[in-house]
């Protein structure tokens, strides 16, 4: 059998399974959650044995730590996948719920009752737990979950997600609710993109070129999950220490997740008081710092090394403001006002996640409703940008596209809805 017949009949049994999940009840679905969160449990030593193979592999191709450190997998870390799982079990049933009722001048009964899509396939990179996080998420929403994970991550994701469809299979439910495809050849990927009435919808989850590689190539449907230039704009307004604060929390809570801050606007009217100690916070940190000029001369000012091969701050370039780091770096601008804050974020954001810090309400209500983002938020950091801070427990995903989902979406976007009519022998005249 060849890859591309191999992918076909992982989607085709995917497919089968997704009708005998569409019929299962919520309790059913949340037993199986259950299951697979105490799977996880139970077989934590056997998926850290196997993700240590795919990390030695990582760092002997050199490998940067922020992506080791995405694919890393110990006991607390399998805990809080497991924890996830227990936490979407316990969420409100996405799937039945009816959205609208009314008679219709027929005399039929008309029900929008929202259904699951189908089958669910997720591509993903380096990140073993979105096998998890992934796979529970299409459960409880009547999904079937087609799980493509990165080569970096093979045995890892393996690992997960065998111990997910066994786990599924106890409780009388298809094994082939979780499948994983297991290939490391892109061909797997793109022939699973081809599979327009196998595969219902496609969730890339990782870098830009992933991305677009599936939004340009796909044939089926794809929610764009995006990547993450977000920024923090401190306006002249702001609360010093407030600022502080969310800065050193939005970039250095941890480098490589999209939620991350990777540019730091700060009004020029400030700058001299202000950024001295939020830039001493980022180089005790490491973080190597990309300035504007006036950035860069407060730098110095500040006792930053500004050359050299240890250079804690440097020369900011065009193609920094628009750089989505994942790591220890940050770029800093200078601006004249909050319009040309809201303007740069327009210009050069991905839709993910903003903040402005600032007292004044003026500036606040102008950043809030001007971003084009998924997530605004005035005074706090972006790194509450998830499913779980959000309240929908774990997340397949942060959407920065504005069809059907938006932000961090977790079951209820995996649905849609059909009309239920009832009648009593009508026929349209």
């Amino acid at each position: 059998m060849s890859l591309q017949e191999e992918v076909r009949a992982i989607a085709e049994r995917a497919k089968e399974a997704s009708v005998a999940l569409a019929g299962a009840s919520g309790e059913q679905r949340n037993a199986a959650l259950r299951a697979m969160a105490q799977a996880l449990r139970d077989n934590a030593s056997a998926i850290v044995e196997a993700n240590e193979a795919d990390v030695a592999s990582a760092r002997e191709a050199g490998t940067k730590e922020s992506l080791i450190d995405r694919l890393s997998l110990d006991s607390d870390r399998i805990a809080a996948m497991a924890d996830a799982l227990d936490d979407v079990a316990a969420l409100p049933d996405a799937v039945g719920r009816t959205l609208e009722r009314r008679t219709l001048e027929s005399g039929i009964e008309l029900e929008k009752v929202s259904v699951p899509l189908g089958v669910v396939a997720v591509i993903y990179e380096a990140r073993p737990n979105v096998t998890a996080d992934a796979a529970g998420i299409c459960l409880k929403s009547g999904n079937a979950a087609i799980l493509r994970g990165g080569s970096m991550a093979g045995c890892s994701n393996e690992a997960v997600a065998g111990v997910l469809a066994d786990a599924v299979a106890s409780v009388g439910l298809p094994r082939a609710c979780v499948s994983c495809v297991p290939f490391a050849d892109r061909a797997a990927t793109d022939e699973l993109m081809g599979l327009r009435g196998l595969v219902d919808v496609l969730v890339p989850r990782g870098g830009a070129g992933l991305i677009q590689h599936c939004v340009e190539h796909a044939k089926v449907p794809v929610i764009e999950t995006g990547t993450g230039n977000c920024h923090v704009y401190v306006h002249a307004s702001a609360d010093r220490e407030m600022a502080r604060a969310i800065i050193r929390n939005a970039k250095c809570r941890r480098y490589g997740v999209c939620n991350a801050a990777e540019t730091l606007l700060v009004d020029e009217s400030v700058a001299a008081e202000l950024l001295p100690p939020v830039l001493r916070d980022m180089a005790d940190e490491g973080v190597l710092l990309h300035c504007d000029p006036l950035a860069l001369a407060v730098a110095e000012q500040a006792g930053l090394a500004v050359t050299g091969e240890r250079a804690q701050a440097v020369s900011a370039t065009e193609a920094d403001w628009a750089t989505e780091y994942l790591g220890p770096e940050l770029a800093v601008r200078c601006v004249g006002s909050a319009d040309e804050a809201i303007a740069h974020v327009n210009r050069y954001g991905t839709k993910h996640s903003e903040a402005i810090v600032a007292m004044d309400e003026a500036a606040i209500d102008a950043f809030l409703a001007q971003v084009d983002a998924a997530a605004v938020y005035a005074n706090a950091s972006t790194a509450f940008t998830d499913g779980g801070q959000f309240g929908l427990g774990a997340e397949i995903g942060i959407s920065t596209q504005k069809l059907h989902a938006r932000g961090p979406f977790a079951a209820e976007a995996l649905t849609s809805y059909k009309y239920v009519l009832r009648g009593s022998g009508q026929v349209r005249s």
